[in-house]
């Protein structure tokens, strides 16, 4: 990306082992994902373009001499962020603060050097033509941050959730919430072919209005009370502004849209008279990956199905257009 609206894609060197605890990988699906349009809306112009692409699945094809945990030849999932898997941080289950982990950048391309590829790295007993693997994919970011705010939103039998809304993450947080035995789930989104697919995953009521009409609208649905748990998947103020409007005293605001925004109401009027707990943050995938695989390899839940348009490498820019324009849900990408 070279700009705001200006994704191209180039011949680069291959990737190759930098440290002997690295792998490289062949790219065999990647995506563009909802947080890749926040810079493609607003970054500045640069001479270097930055490699983009931060989700993932592939096959090992070089390992380096510390490498143990898998093998050249396996596929494999990596969470957005790699880590070591062993830090302080990691074994409390907060891998994006791994002390030796970052974030990938490149994952839109044929092949990727992975970092701290032991700790990384997730095995998936599956060929690289399996059905499976849009759901798979989704185990890199979007089912693990939808789990995640789920999860930090403390859901669970009869609570009642909002999720505010309809793109990839949203939909998977509803999933998620459903999944951990929500007994009402509100999804606030406009676009009718999210929303169905909404409450497929297992959404109960849909709430298309914005803003102010948007909270008396839950609030409604509500008894007056609004929502346990409130889980914001977008970013913006507005949608925080919502979410204050809509979580019920006593509740939980869980924000995993990458916020645009660089502070946000808390005072009386907002969170604390009402003793609303305000959590989130980037989801730690890797330590949610062995307990969200099973249900996705045994068909139970399919969190691909967020796909809904598929292009070749040569054709992500026009992905990145036709998310931008509301014309895809999410694109998949198979090099």
């Amino acid at each position: 990306m070279y700009g705001a609206g200006d994704v191209r894609v180039e011949e680069v060197p291959d990737p190759q082992l930098r440290e002997p605890t690295d792998a490289v990988v062949r790219i065999v699906r990647s995506c563009v994902c909802g947080s890749d349009l926040h810079p493609y809306h607003s970054m500045k112009r640069r001479d270097r373009g930055a490699p983009m692409g931060h989700e993932f699945l592939g096959v090992v094809e070089e390992l380096g001499s510390e490498v143990s945990g898998v093998r050249r030849g396996d596929l494999v999932v990596a969470p957005f962020v790699w880590s070591d898997n062993s830090c302080v941080f990691c074994r409390e289950g907060l891998h994006t603060s791994c002390r030796r982990g970052g974030v990938f950048g490149g994952g839109q391309a044929e092949a990727i050097r992975v970092p701290q590829a032991d700790g990384t790295l997730v095995r998936l007993p599956v060929a690289e033509d399996s059905a499976l693997l849009p759901s798979l994919l989704t185990l890199a970011d979007v089912y693990g941050t939808g789990h995640h705010a789920a999860r930090l939103g403390r859901v669970g039998p009869g609570t009642t959730v909002t999720v505010i809304g309809d793109g990839a993450v949203g939909l998977l947080a509803v999933l998620s919430a459903q999944r951990m035995g929500a007994e009402r789930i509100i999804l606030m989104g406009r676009h009718t072919s999210r929303t169905d697919l909404g409450r497929e995953f297992g959404a109960t009521d849909v709430v298309a209005e914005r803003g102010e009409e948007g909270v008396e609208r839950v609030r409604e649905l509500t008894g007056g009370d609004g929502t346990h748990a409130v889980l914001e998947a977008v970013g913006h103020m507005p949608a925080y502004e919502t979410a204050v409007g809509v979580v019920r005293p006593g509740g939980v605001i869980s924000r995993v849209g990458v916020p645009q925004y660089e502070s946000a109401p808390v005072g009386f009027g907002s969170l604390f008279g009402g003793n609303v707990t305000l959590t989130g943050g980037p989801a730690p995938v890797r330590a949610y990956i062995d307990e969200l695989l099973p249900d996705v390899l045994e068909g139970r839940v399919e969190p691909g199905r967020v796909f809904d348009r598929t292009v070749g490498l040569d054709e992500t820019p026009e992905g990145y257009r036709a998310m931008d324009r509301r014309e895809a849900l999410k694109v998949l990408i198979a090099p």
